[in-house]
């Protein structure tokens, strides 16, 4: 008898039309529900799925199958809607480790041509993986092209064959990196239909708008109205009167048209009930304003979780609890849900905030410094809609030029990664984490119910996603107001035009700390500079006019120097003072900028007057220092030069035993987790192709001295406990030794300083060039890291590290060298050998790889490395195993799971 698998945990996820269904494993109790879904099936449904027209008999024997419990041999899941049984889906395979499985699909008439079918396969693939199925099988009819589309969409390397009136199938249901971009499509579809009631709602009723000036309903209802809402809008009080000219009404369920869009701004424990009259009321998008959820202690994630069962199971999304609302610019929406102070102007700024005072306060800036805002979503406690749902809509969004997010925790980092990174090579998306310290990390734990993320590990994945991260919020402000609607420098050639010259060192200094570069000018350029400023004080870049500069010597240079093709990007710097007119400088300027817009364009003024805060038609930013215009400039030029690169490739690695390895995990995992001797962990690590030193495990002192004549003088030797730390500091090591006194002396050293029984290890001992340090950490969230260093003892000395979260490509692992402060040891520092660098990627690959298939691997340490010009080679290991739960999958589509608060 097969014993049966843990239950999966159940799953909601989105139809293509914006749905929501949840995917569970069925139960017995399924048997009613099952029947009534083939008895309601047409004729043509139930042949297309039996191949004839089914008798009673054989839909029962199908049902006894469909609810067998799971085991290794039996898979099976059902999508449910609104309570009801709306497809089922199921795989068999021979016996408990063959590869392949056969897969069965029904979809309910009626519910054809929403994508229920592919969730279905794809959340049963997921299911069956971890039992080791590769492949799920099946036979169609030739007409069935629906069941044929399915496959196609579920992996790239589908294939059909033809045979005896039948078309046989197979769908891999490993990762499938070439049909990433077909599910990401399928996912951005499905999330723009889910929102559009939220963001595009065509009518908004706000419950607990009262008539009270300053209440949070009222005045979000006042927003509402005064920024010129086209739809129809509702007053929900309790005395059903109107507000301000507002229709009222004591109930949603008085309402007697529907409804899309529902803002709540009620006691929380009255929350739940306005949830259930939203949805009978037929609204599919839900703000909740109210505070006292998953940020007020277990009673308050009790009523969150309240809270999101009910939207889920009525298909509505949810924004908040505990937030400051939404805002869509666009001129045919107008949607002012948001009790924020002042709107901000439209334009091409898409903004996601965890916080609602951070909310205000880019919000604010963007009124102050005229940044256009496509729209803004308040997330509070995150209990539904997330910064991963926002990433799918925006991608599309027409209105959206870049993104600026606040984050204080991560619900599903690893498609965070995923579809944040495509976002990324199409527009900007800037992001600002806070917690980074202890004290953050505990204000935003009890502010927004939200969870610490390791820095070190958000850190990689904003950079390998191409986010532009900044420091503080005032810088992440002056950046976006750079990318939201200005070119991307093509380089990182840099020219500072102003009348100041104190100014200009400042900026050139900037510009030269943040990777700018300040190069000197041509002297055509020069000649063609003096040629148009009598008055110019020096050629050279920076230019200084001097203060007397006129507007149009000052445009005429500006102009001589973004068409010289020796700059990526120009810095205007432009002080006031009463002899001269800084507005006409800008007015000048602006014009300039206007007539190229190819060229990216940052403006400092001092001594401002009445000129606004930006620059020429196009609204280039105009900043008070010269310090705030260069980083904004670099992180432009930064981002820039991420897009240009190609994101690079997962290669074929040779000699890996994927299989073998995972065999060897599971049996070393039966017999308890923890870590691994020198020689299991050597041998998982070999299934990999990563080279390790032999080592000899030895018990006693004349086998050390035998196993040292065996390798040969002179040796190393090493406590073979895997559980010992910092060998070298501990007295678990002993180098250099060459001959047997000093071995035998060595092992009894070693093996006192471990634990007892454990014995140690010899190897014979060799030298390289650079010693590095590698390894994997796990992360049940993130993922996998893999991080490279400086090894031996200058491992914590130095804290030169570069990580990546996997998976990893190519071009990942030859970043990853590169990031090191000591990347010139490996090159050929001071007339030494070079490394062989090639060999330094390939080991970071492999050990990418090790990690993404087995996450098992929950720690590997391998220090030292050596490298040198024949390669690389690992001296130590030490190798930690631990089994896995359950984590968040970075491609399966689903939204937030239901137990997050």
């Amino acid at each position: 008898m097969t014993a049966p698998v843990p239950a999966a945990p159940e799953a909601d996820a989105l139809t293509s039309d914006g749905g929501i269904v949840t995917i569970r494993p069925v139960a017995v109790g399924d048997r009613p529900a099952l029947s009534r879904l083939f008895a309601a099936a047409s004729e043509e449904n139930l042949r297309l799925r039996f191949f004839a027209l089914p008798s009673p008999a054989t839909i029962s024997a199908e049902i006894d199958r469909l609810c067998r419990p799971d085991d290794a041999r039996h898979v099976a899941v059902v999508a449910t809607e609104a309570g009801r049984i709306v497809g089922v889906a199921s795989c068999e395979r021979a016996d408990d480790t063959a590869p392949r499985a056969e897969f069965a699909l029904f979809v309910a008439d009626g519910q054809h041509g929403r994508g229920i079918g592919t969730l279905l396969l794809e959340h049963m693939a997921a299911r069956a993986r971890p039992l080791g199925v590769t492949e799920l099988t099946g036979e169609v009819l030739p007409g069935n092209l629906g069941m044929l589309q399915v496959a196609r969409d579920l992996s790239a390397h589908a294939w059909t064959r033809f045979d005896r009136g039948i078309v046989d199938i197979g769908v891999d249901t490993g990762d499938d990196e070439a049909a990433e971009p077909i599910i990401d499509a399928r996912d951005r579809t499905a999330e723009r239909a889910s929102l559009r009631a939220l963001l595009t709602p065509r009518s908004v009723a706000v419950v607990g708008a009262g008539h009270t000036r300053g209440g949070v309903g009222h005045e979000t209802l006042r927003a509402l109205r005064e920024y010129g809402f086209p739809g129809r809008v509702y007053a929900i009080n309790c005395a059903g009167a109107a507000v301000d000219g507002v229709p009222g009404a004591r109930s949603l369920r008085e309402l007697t048209r529907p409804v899309d869009l529902v803002v709540i701004a009620v006691p929380a424990e009255d929350v739940p009930a306005v949830m259930g009259d939203a949805a009978a009321a037929g609204a599919r998008g839900v703000v909740v304003l109210s505070s006292g959820f998953g940020e007020d202690g277990p009673a308050g994630r009790r009523r969150q979780q309240e809270i999101l069962q009910i939207a889920r199971a009525h298909g509505m999304r949810l924004v908040g609890p505990n937030c400051l609302g939404i805002l869509n610019t666009d001129p045919a929406v107008r949607l002012n849900a948001c009790f924020a102070p002042a709107p901000p102007p439209a334009g091409g700024l898409a903004i996601a905030a965890q916080s609602g005072a951070v909310g205000i306060a880019l919000l604010d800036n963007a009124i102050q410094t005229g940044c256009g805002v496509s729209s803004f979503v308040s997330l509070g406690n995150k209990a539904d809609v997330s910064g991963n749902d926002l990433i799918a809509y925006w991608y599309d969004d027409p209105a959206t030029r870049a993104v600026v997010l606040y984050l204080e925790s991560f619900g599903n980092p690893r498609k965070f990664a995923r579809t944040v990174r495509a976002l990324s090579r199409r527009k900007p998306v800037l992001a600002i984490k806070s917690g980074r310290s202890d004290a953050g990390q505990r204000a935003g734990l009890s502010h927004t119910a939200a969870a610490a993320a390791p820095a070190a590990t958000v850190d990689a994945l904003f950079a390998q996603a191409g986010v532009i991260r900044t420091g503080t919020l005032g810088e992440l402000l002056d950046a976006a107001r750079m990318l939201s609607g200005q070119p991307l420098p093509a380089g990182h050639r840099l020219g500072i035009l102003g009348n100041a010259g104190g100014l200009n060192v400042l900026a050139a200094d900037a510009a030269e700390g943040g990777g700018l570069q300040v190069q000197p000018f041509s002297e055509r350029l020069r000649r063609d500079i003096v040629s148009v400023s009598a008055v110019c004080a020096g050629a050279a870049n920076p230019v200084d006019l001097g203060a007397g500069a006129s507007p149009a010597t000052f445009a005429d240079v500006a102009a001589v120097m973004a068409d010289s093709g020796e700059v990526d990007a120009l810095l205007l710097v432009v002080v006031g003072t009463r002899a001269n007119a800084p507005a006409a400088i800008l007015s000048a300027l602006g014009a300039v900028v206007d007539d190229r817009p190819g060229m990216p364009v940052a403006a400092v003024l001092v001594g401002r007057g009445t000129a606004g805060p930006s620059l020429g038609e196009r609204g280039a930013p105009v900043f008070d220092l010269p310090e705030q215009a260069v980083t904004a400039l670099a992180h432009a030029a930064s981002y820039a030069a991420w897009r240009r690169q190609p994101l690079g490739t997962r290669p074929v690695l040779p000699g890996v035993d994927a299989e073998g390895a995972r065999m060897l995990i599971q049996h070393t995992l039966a017999d308890g987790a923890g870590w691994l001797t020198y020689q299991r962990a050597t041998a998982l690590l070999q299934r990999y192709g990563i080279p390790v030193l032999p080592a000899e495990h030895v018990t006693t002192g004349p086998d050390a001295v035998a196993a040292a004549e065996r390798v040969g003088f002179p040796v190393v030797v090493k406590s073979a406990d895997p559980a010992l730390v910092h060998k070298s500091d501990t007295g678990g090591v002993r180098l250099g030794l060459t001959g047997a006194a000093a071995v035998r002396a060595a092992f009894d050293a070693v093996t006192a300083a471990g634990a007892p029984g454990t014995g140690a290890v010899v190897q014979r001992q060799v030298r390289a060039p650079v010693e590095l340090v590698t390894g994997i950490a796990h992360d049940p969230l993130f993922g996998s890291v893999v991080l490279l260093g400086l090894g031996g003892v200058q491992t914590d000395l130095l804290g030169d590290r570069s990580l990546r979260l996997v998976p990893m490509t190519d071009l990942d692992a030859a970043r990853m060298w590169r990031d090191l402060r000591a990347a010139p040891l490996l090159t050929g520092y001071r007339g030494a050998p070079p490394v062989n660098t090639a060999a330094v990627e390939d080991l970071l690959l492999r050990l990418g790889r090790l990690a993404e298939n087995h996450p098992e691997v929950a720690e590997l340490d391998l220090n030292p490395v050596f490298a040198g010009p024949d390669g690389v080679l690992a001296v130590d290991v030490k190798l930690r195993l631990a089994p896995v739960g359950a984590e968040p999958d970075a491609t399966l589509r689903t939204l937030r799971a239901r137990e997050c608060g």
